[in-house]
């Protein structure tokens, strides 16, 4: 099988996983001895839990499937094109690609020495849906950034009128001294592209400066 060009992956974090007895036990002991919080529990009775400290993340869980392996949570951008290519290797697939209910789209795949290693990235939750009502409202746009707005939309699959509300609903959230942005760093690439593509050679400051 011919080999393929690997993805540029972008991690946001990696989570240890530990196999323990039981659950609740063990979040006791981390939260009461060791000064962790709880991130999640997940599962009725729990089986899997999101133990925090500080920045740093660890998992708990109860699977039989790894008790004696290593396994490790990968958190990355685009968890579809990282599967392509591990299934293109050849590579073994313990669980397909698919959405999971604890928000996340990922996968889990084995080593050849028995450890376990799962790959997603966020899918942000459509439920419950939330009840709108969308009116007109008259925008006109510098026709350059009118052209990005469509392409980018696209690339998204989203529609332009999703495209700018999910922007205006980031702008609206401090992150930090800034404010939060709905692009990830493939994104923001893609939109550098799209820039170039459209003529775009003003900055983010530039609407002050529009004039017809």
């Amino acid at each position: 099988m011919p080999g393929i060009k690997p993805p540029n992956v972008e991690c946001n974090s990696v989570s240890p996983g530990f196999v323990v007895r039981d659950i609740t036990e063990a979040v006791g002991f981390y939260t009461k001895k060791l000064g962790f919080t709880v991130g999640f529990l997940y599962g009725d009775p729990p089986r899997f839990a999101g133990m925090n400290l500080g920045k740093v993340s660890l998992h708990l869980m109860t699977d039989q499937l790894r008790l004696v392996s290593g396994s490790a949570y990968f958190a990355i951008e685009d968890a579809d094109e990282l599967y392509e290519f591990h299934v293109h290797n050849g590579v073994e697939i313990i669980e397909p690609i698919g959405n999971r209910d604890y928000e996340m789209r990922d996968y889990l795949v084995r080593d050849i020495d028995g450890n376990y290693l799962a790959f997603g990235h966020y899918k942000m939750s459509t439920t419950p849906p939330l009840k709108i009502e969308r009116v007109d409202v008259p925008v006109r746009l510098e026709k350059r950034l009118a052209a990005l707005l469509k392409d980018l939309a696209g690339y998204k699959g989203m529609s332009i009128d999703s495209t700018l509300e999910e922007t205006l609903l980031h702008t609206f959230e401090p992150y930090g001294d800034s404010v939060a942005s709905p692009h990830t760093k493939t994104t923001l690439g893609y939109i550098e592209e799209l820039k170039k593509k459209h003529g775009i050679d003003y900055d983010c400051h530039a609407s002050y400066r529009f004039v017809e």
